[in-house]
């Protein structure tokens, strides 16, 4: 956006959205989550965080169905408890009809986000936000290359300040590994996971320093095969113990190596600038292999197969410009207000996207 948008080039926002009560709600997936606080933070913004708890009925019928009538707007003890905020940003199947519920007690008062394909139309919210590869298009729709995210420049600007002492001590070059794991997509195959521990030690026994790290979803043989192997060649395997490292090894790494079944993962990676490395999975989301098209592209990414690549490019990073995206579609809406009251049945604005030369 430019000097004359809703977000100024200082990165100041609007102060009637500055000061706007916001609540976060999903339904705790992380990836969900970091999605909507990223967006929260790149615009200054203090949120609340609501979260629809495991096992709560009719979320099976999400996104087309009601929300439990324990959680109606304004009950107590309720998950939607409490004065309707001015600002809900949501993400998540499940999330979907507390939304609407949200937006109706409101009289569409309430500026709705969602971020990725609600599943029930663009008309959904007064904002979406979708990455390229998705089919969803509207006039209030916007879409980046990757999606936003909470590892923004200041992070990792601070995190080479002042370096994790774990992974300061490690020579280089420093390789950060960021290994995902099972899902509804893909499997990690036994033939998956030796081919990674090989190409792994091919850059240990080369004189590389891992940093790795793993998700709760990665097989229990992988994490065992991938600890012994920093017990053997040296470097940093993250247990769970101590302060979570990752933007931390994100922000000192000489090169990325990420597994192709987190699209969220890749995107954070481009943030950094250093060459991202992508460890290649039968039966990938045909969708994601979209995304890592695009990065490749743009000189960010090469595939895994043993050794270092070199790649030159600059942080690639839509969080901000989706967030000066919503703003200027806050305002919007606010203006609607203050011009005659609801905008019951008018079409949003078109958003348009401001030119993308840093990709």
């Amino acid at each position: 956006m430019n000097e004359q948008g809703p977000v100024k080039a200082d990165g100041s926002v609007p102060p009637e959205l500055a000061r706007a009560r916001t609540w976060i709600l999903t339904d705790g997936k992380a990836g969900d989550e970091n999605q909507c606080v990223g967006i929260a933070e790149a615009l200054g913004l203090s949120y609340e965080t609501r979260r629809i708890p495991d096992g709560r009925p009719l979320t099976w019928m999400a996104p087309w169905g009601p929300i439990d009538p324990r959680d109606a707007p304004g009950r107590a003890g309720g998950l939607l408890r409490g004065p309707l905020p001015d600002v809900l940003i949501a993400s998540g199947r499940r999330a979907v009809p507390y939304l609407r519920a949200v937006r109706r007690a409101s009289d569409r008062r309430t500026f709705t986000a969602f971020l990725k394909d609600p599943r029930t139309g663009h008309d959904t919210a007064d904002f979406i936000w979708v990455p390229d590869y998705d089919d969803l298009r509207g006039p209030n729709v916007f879409t980046t290359l990757t999606a936003p995210h909470p590892v923004s420049r200041a992070r990792l600007d601070a995190a080479r300040t002042t370096p994790d002492p774990r992974l300061a001590r490690l020579p280089w070059p420093r390789i950060a590994v960021l290994i995902g794991g099972d899902s509804r997509h893909l499997r990690y195959r036994k033939a998956d996971m030796q081919r990674l521990v090989r190409d792994l030690t091919k850059l240990a026994e080369g004189g590389c320093s891992l940093m790795l790290t793993v998700s709760r979803r990665t097989p229990p043989d992988l994490r065992t095969a991938l600890e012994n192997l920093v017990r053997e060649k040296g470097g940093f395997f993250w247990d769970g113990s101590g302060e979570n490292p990752y933007v931390g090894m994100l922000a000192i790494a000489d090169h990325i190596v990420v597994t192709s079944d987190s699209a969220n993962m890749v995107g954070e990676a481009a943030s950094t600038g250093v060459p991202l490395l992508l460890f290649d999975l039968p039966r990938t989301y045909i969708r994601h292999r979209r995304m890592f098209a695009g990065l490749a592209m743009a000189g960010a990414l090469k595939p895994f197969i043993g050794r270092l690549e070199a790649l030159r490019y600059a942080p690639i990073d839509a969080t901000p410009e989706i967030a000066a995206a919503l703003a200027e579609a806050y305002v919007q809406h606010r203006r609607r207000f203050a011009a005659g009251g609801s905008d019951e049945g008018r079409p949003a604005p078109a958003l348009i996207a401001p030119p993308r030369g840093s990709l």
